[in-house]
């Protein structure tokens, strides 16, 4: 609440379309609470009545009950972190909840009211067939769950997964796997009817998210609370991760940290954004940058576009569908690095 008194007076100018409760497990926090939070928001913020107002939730955080309280409240939009229906695959993730929860929290946000509900899942888990996967794919279109959030398993070092794979108690995830997952999932969800909008997020018509997509737009976000990030256009600001030493210096007002972007670091970031979208980045808005930037993008985009990883269409760089698995790679390369 402090931080929202503090930042309000250089953010009143925007008006928002979308809130978003996020980054961890706001889910746990009673309702109260996040009622007394859109309450603060609505007495400082221009907040637009058809907003989308999104919560992060863990599958064992949401209770009947309590869906019904969010859904009374004004929160339209729900992101499950499923990743996952089967037990032995959410014990290797070391997720809090199983499979029976994962069905059970989908079936009570249908009947409280949500509609627009968006679940993570996870492919390329160590012993994760493509039949299960393909299963978890299913329960997707059975569910009818019009947006899903898939990401490829980054097994990290020194936790217990990692330890599990270095002593073949798993085995070892192959590129391989995760690239024909990612293609599985991809065809079989474009062949029901949803859109490929970025890299890791698919949509039926008119759910695509509006929050996450300003993020790829470049579109100005204000965030609040430690670890948090905001964007008016031409600073960057991130607040202290750390809980206990953002709440300390929420009084002095020492708990962020914000850098001024310079043109190439708006380029870059751009092409980071704009190239992970199914819209890519628009030319005249790189024009605007300076000519420099134009110039240097038609020539390292060259090859790319020769070789159809890449698509020029309609003044729009876009990415070749047949490519999304390796942009990543393609961006970093189209990066303008500042020579010593």
């Amino acid at each position: 609440m402090e931080e929202i008194d503090s930042r309000a007076p250089a953010w009143q100018n925007f008006q928002y379309d979308t809130v978003y409760f996020g980054g961890g497990t706001p889910s746990l926090l009673p309702v109260a609470d996040i009622e007394k939070i859109l309450s603060k928001l609505h007495q400082y913020f221009t907040i637009s009545p058809d907003a989308e107002i999104t919560l992060e939730a863990n599958p064992d955080d949401l209770s009947l009950e309590k869906l019904n309280n969010l859904k009374s409240l004004g929160i339209n939009r729900l992101s499950i972190g499923i990743q996952s229906f089967f037990d032995e695959d959410l014990q290797k993730l070391n997720r809090s909840h199983n499979g029976k929860q994962a069905t059970q929290v989908i079936e009570n946000a249908h009947q409280a009211g949500f509609d627009n509900i968006t679940i993570d899942l996870i492919y390329g888990i160590p012993g994760l067939s493509d039949e299960k996967f393909l299963s978890n794919i299913q329960k997707v279109l059975d569910f009818q769950i019009p947006h899903v959030s898939a990401y490829a398993l980054t097994v990290e070092l020194q936790t217990a997964l990692a330890w599990q794979i270095s002593k073949q108690k798993f085995p070892p995830v192959s590129e391989d796997q995760v690239a024909r997952q990612f293609y599985l999932l991809r065809d079989t969800l474009l062949d029901n009817g949803f859109d490929h909008y970025e890299i890791s997020n698919f949509a039926k018509p008119s759910f695509i998210s509006r929050h996450n997509s300003h993020y790829w737009q470049n579109i100005p976000y204000l965030g609040l609370g430690p670890a948090a990030h905001s964007y008016n256009g031409k600073e960057r600001c991130w607040n202290i991760a750390n809980n206990a030493h953002y709440i300390k210096n929420l009084k002095s007002g020492n708990y962020f940290e914000k850098e001024i972007l310079t043109p190439q670091d708006i380029f870059n970031e751009y092409l980071m954004t704009g190239l992970r979208t199914s819209r890519g980045v628009n030319l005249d808005d790189i024009a605007r940058l300076g000519g420099e930037f134009s110039g240097y993008l038609q020539k390292q985009s060259r090859i790319y576009i020769e070789n159809q990883q890449l698509i020029l269409e309609d003044g729009f760089l876009k990415p070749h569908p047949a490519h999304w698995f390796v942009i990543e790679g393609i961006i970093s390369d189209l990066f303008l690095v500042a020579s010593n």
